[in-house]
């Protein structure tokens, strides 16, 4: 797993798997975003597995799922909204890690900073 570190709460990685979880938890991270949209590649971890699983280990977990290259304003939306609510740090991740940066990125410009 090749975590990326965007800022001081945040960080990005290309997908996942559920055995991943405990390592997530274990470098600190509080909570985890997906944003691949379910069966976007064969053999792909659903959201609900990885959502039991960051469960069970104590992580909060938000699925805002979009295609790359197609987010909306409603995604950022939703991004910003989880963002305020969930505890940081946050481990986010997609299929290479581009969208859970561009999103939050642009959830950032959203919120003025």
């Amino acid at each position: 797993m090749e975590i990326r570190q965007i800022t001081d709460d945040y960080a990005v990685s290309p997908q996942i798997a559920v055995s991943d979880i405990a390592a997530i938890k274990e470098a600190g991270f509080r909570s985890i975003v997906c944003h691949r949209p379910d069966g976007e590649q064969p053999g792909q971890p659903s959201a609900a597995d990885i959502a039991v699983a960051a469960e069970a280990a104590d992580l909060i977990f938000r699925h805002i799922p979009f295609v790359g290259g197609q987010m909306t304003e409603a995604d950022v939306a939703a991004m910003v909204e989880a963002l305020d609510e969930i505890p940081g740090p946050v481990f986010a991740f997609c299929r290479s890690g581009a969208r859970s940066t561009n999103i939050f990125l642009a959830a950032q410009q959203a919120k003025g900073g």
